[in-house]
């Protein structure tokens, strides 16, 4: 059995042994010579990455941060796994592939750790972590090695995956299987193995084609090395003792819920086909679905000028059936769809009686959506009208001050409220502009840039899809660019940071120190590392204020400083001096960074158990332990070598490092 199915199934345990074994090609025909898949075309610019982010945006949309934190839970059971047990449970199958030695068997249970840990990440960031990781260029050998061995020619860790998440994949092959029937159905019969749904799962997965071969014949033809199917069940049986089977059963259950929302559930026959919720069809003038209010026919359009022209009655009735679609829950949007709009500026009047119903009624926000551009306007900070307004501004406005690729449509965003133009607020407004042009670029380099002063400066956001998503507490013009940062020192540092140093430069979240270059070693300060927190995360906040002694309101860090101390995402030395100029320590750092996260996603957990893994733990001052706990049980910090070496001092190549762990974090 491969991982997919598996992981379905009560025995996840057992699974993710067979997973991770039947995803190595140990036959003498070998996997990678028989992939009926295709690893996605460099041509494209869509690698099996980002097949996978997108694939886990669908399949975890549904789940609950509960649902959510049982995967987790179960990762980190998977992740207490010493090398010493997980050799115990895999020697029926490894100890008999004689080619293999102990440093190889060790990496063998490294990169197993890390492919089974990426299925249990809700955002699919371990996969990037393994080809991030220090020991990636080992998987690489270690995978060379194994297809030379076997006369296979050639063998990636994208291999791996595509046998499990490939278009003829595993997965792919198990949803016409599933679909249609009920979640319980579901639910019970995988947990069930004497089940006759389970058995047709399990006779579909055998069957996926491999080249000219199976599932089957590659997972249980391995007898040029005299590896049995009662070998893997032995060491099914071995992992199902080592796992606990509780929490195993738990996240079965939790896979099984995410797949029936996102691909498993009928049809609705009825007027949409194809959806799973027609929506009520409360408001009728014009007509609009709980959350989405068509307004399309509400725009007029005047010397390239179009204007929203809102019926308050309407809107309000649109507020009352998003309220009735969600009973009890916060956090609403409504988004007023403006549909396709042939205008080089777009104005939308929110009037003061809209903006108070808002209130009043528990919407938080109002968004703005037309030629696959969305504005989302926190409303609770405003109490008179607003206007927004959105220009098309010519590429020119951003291609003459870069040679940087622009990849979306240059818009200057204006806004007034009770008729004055405000650019500043005090609960961000997000900005989600749609991408363009991206063939050939680097999404992971993608960064929304503000023009500012016949300048440019990097905010970040995050690649959704086909958009990019960024929160502004200020209202400019902006757009995205491909930000190709370079750096000439950071060759001893590379393999383990380099791509990360890249990633988050780009996003404007950390800069050089002049003349091309990064300074990697040196160290980082509380300063330097409370702008990289705060632009990282997107919590910039030009309203928020500090009163340290030590921190002058000229200062370059003073805007972050005080978002940061504002947050509680950092505590002066006392009550009026910060010391920004003062050294960082692990700890330090992995503290701030969990309270940033737990400041933007509250319902995120922390394992204590996560300590025990570090071997000097105990050296962990005990007000930075339950911080540096949050950052080890969600992987945005790893020890070395057993050890977590809390207070040595942080350096600008690690900052980098985590920073880019909590961009990915979700």
């Amino acid at each position: 059995m491969s991982l997919k199915k598996k992981l379905a199934v009560s025995t996840l345990a057992v699974s993710m042994a067979a997973a991770s074994v039947a995803g190595f090609p140990f036959s003498s025909e070998g996997l990678a010579k028989h992939l009926g898949v295709s690893v996605a075309s460099a041509a494209t610019g869509t690698t099996i990455i980002d097949t996978l982010k997108t694939r886990a945006s669908v399949l975890y949309a549904s789940l609950t941060a509960d649902e959510k934190a049982i995967l987790r839970d179960f990762r980190t059971e998977l992740q207490g796994l010493s090398q010493a047990q997980l050799a115990a449970d895999f020697s029926p199958v490894v100890d008999k592939l004689t080619f293999l030695d102990s440093a190889d068997k060790a990496l063998f249970y490294e990169l197993y750790s890390e492919l089974v840990n990426s299925y249990f990440t809700t955002d699919f960031s371990a996969v990037t972590d393994i080809q991030q990781s220090p020991n990636y260029q080992a998987y690489k050998n270690l995978l060379k090695k194994v297809a030379t061995n076997i006369g296979v020619p050639s063998l990636t860790v994208d291999d791996l995956y595509n046998t499990l998440f490939g278009s003829a994949g595993v997965e792919q092959t198990l949803i016409p299987v599933l679909k249609g029937k009920g979640e319980a159905v579901i639910a019970a019969a995988l947990l069930d193995p004497s089940s006759e749904l389970f058995k047709q799962v399990e006779t579909a997965v055998y069957g996926v084609k491999v080249g000219s071969s199976t599932v089957k014949d590659v997972v249980y033809g391995l007898n040029d090395f005299n590896v049995t199917k009662a070998d893997f069940s032995e060491v099914k049986t071995n992992l199902e003792q080592s796992i606990s089977p509780a929490k195993a059963k738990a996240a079965a259950l939790v896979l099984a819920h995410a797949y029936y929302n996102a691909y498993l559930q009928p049809t609705d026959p009825g007027t949409n086909p194809g959806t799973t919720n027609p929506g009520t069809g409360v408001v009728t003038n014009p007509t609009a679905t709980p959350g989405i209010y068509d307004v399309s026919a509400l725009v007029s359009v005047v010397n390239g000028k179009a204007t929203l022209k809102l019926v308050d009655a309407d809107v309000l009735k649109a507020f009352d059936a998003l309220l009735a679609a969600n009973p009890g829950k916060t956090g609403l949007t409504l988004t007023l769809n403006l549909g396709t709009v042939n205008a080089t500026v777009v104005e939308v009047p929110l009037s003061k009686a809209i903006i108070e119903a808002a209130k009043a009624k528990g919407i938080a926000n109002i968004a703005i959506t037309f030629n696959g551009l969305t504005v989302t306007i926190p409303v609770a900070q405003f109490s008179d009208a607003v206007t927004l307004t959105v220009t098309n501004e010519a590429d020119s406005t951003v291609t003459s001050l870069t040679s940087q690729k622009l990849a979306s449509k240059v818009y200057s965003f204006d806004m007034t409220v009770g008729g004055v133009a405000t650019t500043v607020f005090k609960q961000p407004v997000t900005i989600k502009l749609p991408l363009v042009n991206t063939t050939g670029l680097d999404k992971e380099l993608l960064s929304v840039a503000k023009v500012v002063y016949g300048a440019l400066q990097y905010q970040g956001g995050v690649v959704d899809g086909e958009h990019i998503v960024e929160p502004r507490d200020t209202f400019s013009s902006y757009a995205v660019v491909e930000n190709k940062v370079s750096f000439n020192d950071i060759a001893n540092v590379q393999a383990w940071a380099g791509r990360q140093i890249q990633v988050v430069a780009a996003k404007g979240a950390i800069e050089g120190i002049g003349s091309g270059k990064f300074a990697p070693k040196s160290n980082v300060t509380r300063a330097e590392f409370s702008k990289m927190l705060i632009r990282a995360l997107n919590l910039e906040n030009s309203t928020a204020t500090e009163s340290f002694s030590d921190v002058a309101s000229t200062a370059w860090y003073a805007p972050y400083v005080a978002v940061a101390a504002e947050k509680g995402i950092i505590t002066g030395r006392n009550a009026s001096t910060f010391d920004p100029n003062a050294t960082i320590t692990r700890a330090e750092m992995a503290t701030m960074i969990s309270r940033a996260v737990k400041s933007i996603n509250p319902a995120a957990v922390t394992d204590a158990s996560a300590l025990s893994k570090f071997s000097d733990a105990a050296k962990i001052s005990a007000s930075l332990k339950d911080g540096v706990a949050f950052a080890a049980s969600n992987n945005l910090v790893i020890g070395n070598a057993g050890k977590f070496n809390p207070n040595d001092t942080a350096t600008r190549a690690e900052a980098a490092v985590i920073i880019y762990r909590t961009i990915n974090f979700k």
